[in-house]
């Protein structure tokens, strides 16, 4: 299998059918994939729209959370259970532009040509948001760029294409889905940010509010800063032994 495309979702049963349209047009001449939901505890119709879709797309996986436990453990849910080395994510709003995916991936693949995992990045440069979100978003990214020197303009971004192997070398915790491209540094990947399209919601509603995102934000980047200090990235060597 050449991709596993994997969608956290919490109550976006209108967003469902449209997204997953989306991405079997974008992929289905192009790759061997599959697409994996993950239903973080969804309260409204999105398990049972989930279910009724499967019979239409017969690629899609389901997995679901008893509870809703986050975007971070809802993605390594998905990562943990992929059949694919290759991975994308995206948000299940609709916002992000699965036609970007094929870009994304042969960005991933030339990096990849003489330094091992990469990380690809969607950057939204025209983002379809409101004004606060998009200033609010302008000020976080600036904080944490300058703190973190991840030098990735839009880490909030949903679209990303990476190695499983890559993430599950990732330290784990919550709310880690933010800092991915500190965090492949860290572990010494590339990472390249590429502009895609975004889109504005057109169904439902945002589940993050600004003031959460920020405190949570803050005490989630001093604990990256504190792995990054940590880090260490040896050269390793094998010597061969004699005949």
């Amino acid at each position: 299998m050449d991709l596993s495309v994997v969608v956290p979702v919490f109550n976006e049963a209108d967003n469902l059918e449209p997204l997953l349209a989306e991405i079997a047009a974008a992929l289905d001449s192009r790759l061997d994939y599959e697409v994996i939901y993950v239903d973080d505890g969804s309260t409204d119709a999105t398990l049972a729209r989930l279910v009724e879709l499967r019979g239409r797309f017969p690629r899609l996986r389901i997995l679901r959370h008893a509870r809703s436990c986050g975007q971070s453990t809802a993605l390594c849910t998905g990562i943990r259970a992929a059949r694919a080395e290759r991975i994308a994510t995206l948000d299940g709003d609709g916002q992000n532009d699965p036609a970007d995916i094929p870009r994304l991936l042969e960005e991933m693949q030339r990096r990849q040509a003489g330094a091992g995992a990469a990380l690809v990045a969607g950057y939204r440069r025209s983002r379809k948001d409101t004004g606060w979100r998009r200033f609010s978003s302008r000020v976080a990214n600036g904080v944490r760029g300058g703190l973190l020197k991840d030098r990735t303009p839009d880490t909030g971004c949903g679209l990303k294409v990476f190695s499983r192997e890559l993430f599950l070398r990732l330290p784990y915790f919550d709310h880690m889905h933010r800092f991915l491209p500190a965090l492949a540094q860290r572990a010494g990947a590339p990472v390249v940010s590429v502009e895609v399209n975004h889109r504005p919601r057109l169904a439902g509603v945002s589940k993050y509010g600004t003031w959460h995102r920020l405190w949570v934000g803050i005490v989630d980047l001093f604990g990256v800063m504190w792995l990054q200090r940590r880090a260490l990235l040896p050269q390793v060597e094998e010597i061969a032994g004699g005949s």
